[in-house]
């Protein structure tokens, strides 16, 4: 939860919201009833190892139970005014390229209305602008916005002449890669001004998956050196439908680099 404007979060407020009184929340207080981050989860799902809270963020690395998959979160309320802004994004970046691979979700209220996706409302120099940092930002992060599912405004002016897309989840290609059927989902408004977002994996078995290339590669000289030497560094032990499978999967990786 973004933008909670409490100063002291109580574990019966954390659990009359969670619905359960086995709950585990970390949060971050507002200043002068602004801003304010709220997370809560359970631990039979989500096992928290290393928590950091800054400025406009609560950062959580902890164990996915279900799967055993350790995977690192955001959640981020940015400030209005463009240079907290950018200090809080330099924040976020230091705090990625630390780590840089993995299974990375940021998520959060941004407070960006980029022109093409807002409703009501015309500043297009300043929305550009504002625009333009935020899409750079996100390339050097090396993250991408999960697709969506439903329209994707997220903020409503109450008397619904403006509408934007304020919040949204942003997910690393090896969350994708993991898990991709991944979506994120604009639900109804309830109390509050901005909609609620749902991040869900929804996997269909539609059969063995090809392994796709593009013709471009073959006429690059470096292409075949790199896929000989994923393939032959790459010593996996075990079944041999499991080591071709492992050998694929580290070669779509280095392949991925390499394009970029």
């Amino acid at each position: 939860i973004q933008e909670t404007k409490k100063e002291a979060i109580k574990r019966s407020m954390c659990q009359a919201l969670w619905g359960e009184s086995e709950v585990r929340w970390e949060a971050q207080p507002s200043s002068n009833s602004v801003g304010g981050i709220l997370y809560m989860g359970s631990e039979k799902t989500f096992m928290l190892e290393t928590k950091i809270i800054g400025t406009g963020f609560i950062m959580l690395i902890g164990k996915w139970r279900e799967e055993a998959q350790t995977i690192k979160i955001i959640d981020i309320y940015s400030p209005c005014d463009i240079q907290s802004k950018r200090v809080l994004r330099d924040s976020i970046k230091q705090l990625k390229n630390h780590s840089p691979k993995g299974l990375w979700c940021i998520l959060g209220d941004f407070n960006i209305r980029t022109a093409a996706k807002r409703f009501g409302a015309s500043q297009r120099g300043l929305e550009d602008n504002s625009s333009r940092e935020f899409n750079e930002w996100i390339a050097k992060l090396e993250v991408e916005e999960a697709p969506w599912v439903g329209r994707k405004f997220t903020w409503v002016r109450p008397n619904g002449t403006i509408r934007s897309k304020l919040n949204r989840f942003l997910v690393s290609p090896e969350w994708l890669t993991k898990w991709p059927g991944t979506s994120q989902y604009t639900l109804e408004r309830n109390f509050s001004d901005h909609c609620s977002l749902l991040l869900r994996s929804k996997c269909v078995d539609w059969g063995l998956k090809p392994f796709r290339t593009l013709d471009c590669y073959l006429s690059d000289k470096s292409f075949k050196k790199i896929v000989l030497e994923s393939w032959t560094s790459n010593q996996q032990r075990g079944w041999r439908g499991y080591v071709l499978k492992e050998q694929i999967k580290t070669l779509k990786e280095r392949i991925r680099a390499w394009n970029k």
